[in-house]
């Protein structure tokens, strides 16, 4: 009988290590560099059959090559740490405490990288690759730009899996779908005017003033309705103006929406145009520009559709066999209300799923940090994924 459980636990202490030296190595999104190094370094050691690295800084594994494909993504980004003296512990010594390890990135997701780099290497020990083609990926820039590194590694690398595990925490329960999200701009138009004059003016914060009385109204209404729809935070507000002794003459508001199933495109839409109604203003997904560690200049369109897999999918299938023969028990499933790589992997149609170790409202957190069985726990899973596929 093949015991997945004693293979692990022969690993378990490197693989603990290694997510301890993975918190230890600082990866603010675009600063990767040094992390995908040492994550390329290990799966050498890990003897995976290949491991490539594109134009972006994305860095791939690949054990096997059969028929059947499964992917298992984490992105080794973090980001940053501003109140490192609030922090009980160094949050980037890795530390080991009470059965849990502590630092940035410990939850958000750096365990999961360590968990699914090793599974790669446990069913590659227990020939699992023989009739499939197993690939663990570990992307860059996803705390800005989420699907935006996937969808790069996909083409660059012609990769196209049928599975997809997205490895993001979730206390090791079953992720079905997460919400969806469009991030915009709304822009209002005024005219300059010297500060003494404003009466010879227009002033584009005093246009934007009655918007954001309504982005207000909006977002209370969606926190009202029932049964629960998405969420609208106005997250930044600046102006352009000729001077400090000038009338403004362009205002901006970004703005995050959160979608959940039932919310469209369309949706959205009419729900902007009704914000800015009868002001001199606009509105456009707000567009972010980035350069990943290599350089490449990346361009990122952040609006994605929510999305949920089929409890009856073959795939959702094979995970609840391989949770039972991890766990002994049926999965609890579990939601997430933010935003992930799953987002390239959905609208390419692959059938994805998430999982991984931490409790996701952690991530983000002064003394964020995650259960070392939990890890442990991960590996297994997603080993018993690989055989059951």
């Amino acid at each position: 009988m093949i015991n997945i459980k004693s293979t692990i636990k022969e690993l378990q202490s490197d693989l603990i290590e290694f997510a301890q030296d993975l918190v230890r190595t600082k990866s603010y999104s675009g600063d990767e560099k040094e992390i995908i190094h040492l994550i390329e370094k290990k799966m050498k050691q890990l003897d995976y059959d290949e491991v490539i690295l594109d134009s972006m800084g994305n860095l791939v594994g690949r054990i096997g090559n059969g028929g059947k494909v499964l992917m298992l993504d984490s992105h080794i980004d973090t980001v940053a740490v501003n109140d490192a003296s609030k922090w009980t512990h160094d949050p980037f010594a890795g530390i080991i405490e009470k059965g849990r390890l502590h630092g940035r990135g410990s939850v958000d997701m750096k365990s999961s990288a360590a968990a699914s780099i090793y599974a790669g290497a446990v069913a590659k020990r227990l020939g699992f690759h023989t009739d499939k083609t197993i690939y663990v990926s570990c992307t860059v820039m996803e705390e800005d730009c989420d699907g935006e590194n996937l969808k790069h590694l996909f083409k660059e690398c012609c990769i196209k899996p049928d599975y997809m595990i997205i490895c993001e925490p979730s206390a090791n329960k079953l992720v079905t779908g997460h919400n969806g999200k469009a991030q915009i701009a709304i822009k209002t138009k005024g005219i300059s005017a010297h500060g003494s004059a404003p009466e010879k003016g227009l002033n584009a914060i005093y246009e934007m003033a009655d918007i954001i009385q309504r982005i207000e109204k909006t977002s209370d209404a969606l926190l009202k309705a029932k049964p629960a729809n998405g969420t609208l935070v106005a997250s930044k507000i600046s102006s352009v103006s000729e001077s400090l002794n000038a009338v403004p003459f362009e205002c901006e508001i970004y703005l995050d929406r959160r979608l959940v199933p039932g919310e469209s495109q369309d949706l959205i839409e009419k729900e902007m145009n009704s914000i800015i109604k009868g002001k001199n203003a606009s509105w456009e997904i707000g567009v972010l520009n980035r350069t990943s560690w290599t350089g490449k200049k990346i361009k990122y369109h952040p609006f994605h559709l929510p999305w949920q897999i089929d409890l009856d999918h073959k795939f959702t299938k094979t995970c609840f066999a391989a949770f039972n023969d991890s766990f002994g028990s049926d999965p609890d499933l579990d939601y997430w209300d933010f935003s992930t790589n799953a987002v390239a992997s959905v609208a390419m149609g692959i059938p994805t799923i998430g999982f991984g170790p931490g409790e996701y409202k952690l991530a983000h957190m002064i003394n964020e940090n995650c259960g070392i069985s939990q890890i442990i726990d991960a590996c297994d899973f997603y080993t018993n994924v690989m055989n059951q596929l």
